[in-house]
């Protein structure tokens, strides 16, 4: 297992707790910020790729989903 695999299971745990603090809260900015941490994270231990490369990453598959949901065609 190399680093950035580590790196990304540790901004997976951090997205999940940010996202239950935030429920717990009522914080849903947080909730959402959570999840997108938890996201990146999961792109990371899946494909071990820099912090820059992911969020475009995920930029590029949020942009996909989003012309592909009908309610927000």
């Amino acid at each position: 297992m190399n680093w950035a695999r580590i790196a990304g299971r540790w901004q997976q745990l951090k997205g999940i707790a940010r996202q239950r603090l935030g429920r717990t809260t009522g914080d849903y900015a947080g909730v959402v910020a959570g999840e997108q941490e938890h996201r990146l994270g999961g792109i990371q231990v899946a494909d071990g790729v820099a912090r820059e490369a992911r969020e475009k990453q995920l930029a590029e598959w949020l942009a996909r989903e989003h012309k592909a949901d009908p309610i927000h065609k």
